[in-house]
């Protein structure tokens, strides 16, 4: 990514009613990272002659905010893509570092998520929005956990966030080697920048850690959800359901930040 455009928090908006939490969740992770809010729809080839319209909505979304908020930078863009390539379309060409989607539209995008190089925060339009000061990170024995935890961090770096990891518990000598170094690494770098973190070792092991960790978050008011999606996908996780997929739905309310290990995920710009 070119550092010398502005990266960017995306809200991928339907222009309806529910946009209204998204959007809010939009602008308070753009205030919390110093970016520019970025409203984007993205239309179907049959709605093509409405692109004006489409772009005058989504400006009228943002005369308050510029009025409330006169310092924060904002854009819109309207564009038609197919939804499998719309996240690297966005990360790639027009410099978006998050994009916020409705958390009920998770299937539209599991494609587009799988090869997204930067990270989807899905959110539940019904939903009061969040604070993202209370945020628990399952720590399994993938090394691509690193990603999740450079995510997290920003939260306590930017947010002064409140961040409990929840630990995989291994019965295999080598698997609890893998966690125990995650951990390790984990709290490696949250030290780097004075971020307090609690560890807590959970009961099971990393095929449902996130699963425990995610009914701690719920039972603790945790108001942000971080996980590692899927690292290998077959054609019938897309049949059934990828694990993500179930985690998101049990979430709720909660907001889940969704960080795809099978890419080199980029970074916030200082």
């Amino acid at each position: 990514m070119s550092d010398q455009k502005e990266q960017k928090i995306a809200v991928l908006t339907h222009l309806d009613i529910t946009d209204k939490s998204l959007i809010i969740s939009g602008i308070k992770l753009a205030s919390m990272f110093k970016k520019e809010l970025c409203l984007v729809y993205n239309y179907s080839a049959k709605e093509k002659t409405k692109h004006l319209e489409f772009k005058t909505a989504l400006e009228n979304y943002l005369k308050p905010v510029k009025k409330e908020i006169p310092k924060l930078k904002t854009s819109v863009l309207v564009l038609s893509k197919k939804t499998a390539v719309l996240s690297e379309t966005l990360a790639d060409d027009y410099e978006v570092i998050i994009i916020v989607a409705k958390a009920k539209d998770f299937k539209l995008h599991s494609k587009s998520i799988t090869e997204s190089p930067v990270p989807f925060l899905f959110v539940n339009s019904d939903a009061p929005v969040s604070n993202f000061n209370h945020v628990v990170l399952p720590v399994d024995i993938r090394g691509q956990i690193s990603d999740s935890s450079i995510w997290t961090s920003y939260f306590g770096r930017f947010n002064n966030a409140e961040i409990v990891a929840i630990a995989a518990s291994e019965k295999g000598k080598d698997e609890q080697r893998r966690v125990a170094k995650n951990v390790m690494l984990t709290k490696k770098l949250f030290q780097e920048f004075n971020i307090n973190l609690k560890v807590y070792k959970g009961q099971k092991s990393s095929w449902r850690n996130a699963f425990e960790a995610l009914e701690y978050a719920k039972s603790s008011g945790c108001n942000l959800f971080v996980i590692l999606g899927s690292s290998a996908i077959t054609p019938l996780d897309y049949l059934i359901g990828l694990p993500e997929r179930k985690l998101i739905k049990m979430a709720d309310v909660l907001p889940v930040l969704y960080i795809n290990p099978r890419r080199d995920n980029y970074v916030l710009c200082d």
